[in-house]
């Protein structure tokens, strides 16, 4: 008997892309113009930059309830209703009169985006076998990635025209369009599962989760990463002033260039992973990312040079990815029957990760120094590596 025929899922994995990128257009948007609304607006500029945790942090909150919602109703009606919800919410917020106004505004574009990205990285689960999987993630990835890194050049190169007000409007104005072309495009692809919604269940496959010890541990790890890695973003001007590789003025420009750096990381681990699963496989893949991220981690702490500096940015782009993807391909098969709350889960804890990572890695540099403290953060990275290698 021949085996069944499955539905093409490229274009699945197009849409799911788009809208992968429309969502993160709006991720880090604000980072750029703190100062600029600190003074629009009479307010501490610490106090302004509290707007990236106002999106992430609901974003996080909100992976628990939006999981099994998503299992319920359909994961891709979820997702066309989250980039709807974005796209409002991110047309409103260039109209705020105050700053409380657009941290709420910023809040519920946060909650909204929590249920674009985890349910594609699901849906994706649903629709290809697992020996491809990872693959077509990594293709996702790419346009989300390219959302993230595109935000803040948009707002870099078109801040003196249209101001802080006009770019959040304009990447509103591209989830609108792509959320139009979801409305009129049908996703495609197999048939997703369906679970009935019931709370009570629906939590108590959460406590199922939490007591596979796979599970826990794909969770934790990618709660370290958020910790350890993304920990050290917030300080990567101070590390290059300390280095003395730019001057104050200059600093912001070589951190915007590491930042950047990374995420053509990974775009790098994007054209390279067919090849390197093939040849590694995925186990000497994580350890081999952990130990590049271990490296760049280093760097950051002892690079002679800015343009070493940036350049460990790129390691850490390219060893980061192999081994997050990895994780993110595992978690999509732990509860292949609850697709949509495992990698909630996972997203909840990502997020809170990076919600700690600059305490944590804060107070490692004002314990130790910045040397030892990214020492200690590049090995973290590599033991843990070495454990998911293991498993």
């Amino acid at each position: 008997m021949s085996a069944p025929h499955l539905p093409n899922p490229n274009r699945l994995i197009l849409l799911l892309g788009i809208t992968a990128f429309a969502g993160a257009l709006s991720v880090r948007v604000t980072d750029p113009f703190v100062a600029i609304i600190a003074e629009e607006f009479a307010a501490p500029p610490d106090r302004v930059a509290l707007l990236a945790s106002a999106f992430a942090v609901p974003f996080a909150l909100i992976q628990p309830i939006l999981g099994p919602i998503g299992d319920a109703l359909g994961k891709r009606r979820v997702i066309r209703v989250s980039l709807l919800l974005l796209s409002v919410m991110a047309l409103i917020a260039p109209f705020s009169p105050g700053l409380g106004t657009l941290m709420l505004l910023r809040a519920l574009t946060g909650m909204a985006a929590g249920g674009i990205m985890p349910l594609t990285l699901a849906t994706i689960g649903d629709a290809v076998p697992l020996k491809d999987r990872q693959v077509a993630l990594s293709r996702v990835l790419v346009f989300a990635i390219a959302g993230q890194i595109g935000g803040g050049v948009l707002a870099g190169m078109l801040a003196p025209v249209l101001g802080w007000r006009g770019v959040l409007g304009l990447c509103g104005g591209v989830a609108v369009l792509a959320s139009a072309l979801l409305a009129m495009i049908p996703f495609g692809g197999p048939p997703e599962p369906r679970l009935p919604f019931e709370p009570v269940r629906a939590f108590g496959r959460y406590r199922a989760l939490l007591g596979m010890p796979a599970a826990r541990l794909l969770f934790g790890a990618v709660l370290v990463e958020g910790i350890l890695i993304f920990g050290t973003f917030p300080y990567l001007t101070l590390l290059l002033g300390q280095h003395g590789l730019a001057e104050a003025a200059g600093a912001s420009f070589e951190a915007g260039l590491t930042v950047a750096a990374f995420g053509c990381g990974g775009f790098a681990y994007a054209a390279l992973v067919k090849s390197a699963l093939g040849r590694l496989g995925q186990a000497r893949m994580v350890v081999l990312g952990g130990a590049m991220s271990g490296v760049a981690l280093l760097g950051f702490g002892l690079a002679p040079t800015a343009w070493l500096f940036v350049s460990a940015g790129l390691l850490l782009g390219v060893g980061f990815y192999m081994m997050h993807n990895s994780i993110q391909t595992r978690v999509t098969e732990v509860a292949p029957e609850a697709r949509g709350s495992a990698v909630a889960m996972h997203a909840f804890h990502f997020f809170i990760g990076q919600s700690l990572g600059p305490v944590v890695i804060g107070a490692m540099i004002g314990g130790f120094g910045a040397p030892v403290a990214l020492a200690l953060a590049g090995a973290g990275i590599v033991a843990l590596a070495l454990k998911l290698g293991r498993r």
